[in-house]
């Protein structure tokens, strides 16, 4: 005859194989996931990328030519010294660093077009690839 207290629970060699089972999934889902992560902050970088060209091409339409390189990205959001016909700002906030936390590059006149903007991707560093591939407005 059983005891009516006998008590009920896991054994720690089911919670062991519980906890096996789910690292496995993390092991499986995990770099699919955070593979994610790393595209979205290139499509983020892409987008300000566009934002700011717009935001230029309209200071282009209101001064007649662009910021120069020692105005920079800067010029979007005040007024440079002596623009009397500056619209600005031409941005809703202020000039965003990239995904990644550094300054967008930007060159008047630049070297693939009238001015060249651009982010060294993740790995901060000149060319690359996937992730770390350069992101510029003239590809």
């Amino acid at each position: 005859m059983r005891s009516q207290t006998s008590q009920r629970g896991f054994t720690l060699l089911e919670l062991l194989v519980v906890m096996v089972i789910i690292g496995l999934l993390a092991a499986y889902v995990g770099p699919r996931f955070f593979s994610q992560i790393g595209k979205s902050e290139v499509k983020a970088a892409r987008a300000q990328i566009d934002a700011l060209e717009k935001a230029l091409d309209q200071y282009r339409l209101d001064l007649g030519r662009y910021p120069t390189s020692e105005q920079g990205l800067a010029a979007l959001m005040e007024r440079p010294a002596g623009e009397q016909r500056w619209g600005g700002p031409y941005l809703k906030k202020a000039v965003p660093n990239d995904p990644w936390g550094r300054p967008y590059a930007y060159r008047q006149p630049g070297e693939h077009g009238e001015y060249d903007l651009s982010s060294l991707g993740k790995d901060g560093q000149p060319g690359g690839s996937g992730e770390a591939e350069d992101i510029n407005n003239w590809q």
